[in-house]
C-alpha cells in the first residue's frame, strides 16, 4: 500500500470532485471497511476526501484510497511558453506600445534600435528606451 509508484500513481489519477472508495479504519476492532466519497483536497502526503454519507471530510493519505476502475494518470496540462520579442522583431519606423513605470500605455515610434533596447518617440514627444520584451506591435486601421 506505501508503495511509492502507487502513491505517485495515485497522486497523478486523482483529482478534485473524483468519486473513490477509502477504507475507514477509525472503529477500532472492527473489519476494515470501504466507503465511497468525493476528493475535495489534493496536498503533498494527504488527500481530503468527503464522506458521501456522513458529509464528514477526512484527510487520508493517498495509499488508502482506491481508484476507480478506468481510471488512468493524466499528465499535467503542459505549459505554454510564450515567446518575447526580441531585436529581430522589431525595425526602426515601427508604431509600438509599452507601459512606464507609472503603468500608463505610450504609443511612439522607434527612432533606433540599440542592443538591448530600443530608442522611441513617443507621441508626446517624450523620448524612451525600452527594452524589447516590453515592446508590442500597434496596427493602424
Amino acid at each position: 500500500m506505501s508503495d511509492p509508484s502507487r502513491l505517485m500513481q495515485a497522486r497523478l489519477a486523482l483529482r478534485l470532485g473524483l468519486e473513490v472508495r477509502f477504507v475507514d479504519w477509525a472503529a477500532p476492532g472492527v473489519e476494515l471497511q470501504f466507503r465511497r466519497g468525493t476528493v475535495v483536497v489534493m496536498k503533498d502526503k494527504q488527500v481530503g476526501i468527503k464522506d458521501m454519507s456522513t458529509g464528514q471530510v477526512w484527510m487520508l493519505p493517498y495509499a488508502a484510497v482506491e481508484l476507480p476502475e478506468g481510471a488512468t494518470p493524466h499528465a499535467p496540462e503542459p505549459e505554454l511558453k510564450v515567446k518575447r520579442p526580441g531585436r529581430d522583431d522589431f525595425c526602426k519606423g515601427d508604431r509600438v506600445s509599452f507601459e512606464d513605470r507609472h503603468l500608463q500605455t505610450c504609443i511612439g515610434t522607434i527612432v533606433r534600435i540599440n542592443q538591448k533596447t530600443a530608442s522611441i518617440e513617443a507621441d508626446d514627444g517624450r523620448g524612451w528606451r525600452v527594452s524589447f520584451g516590453l515592446l508590442r506591435h500597434v496596427v493602424d486601421l
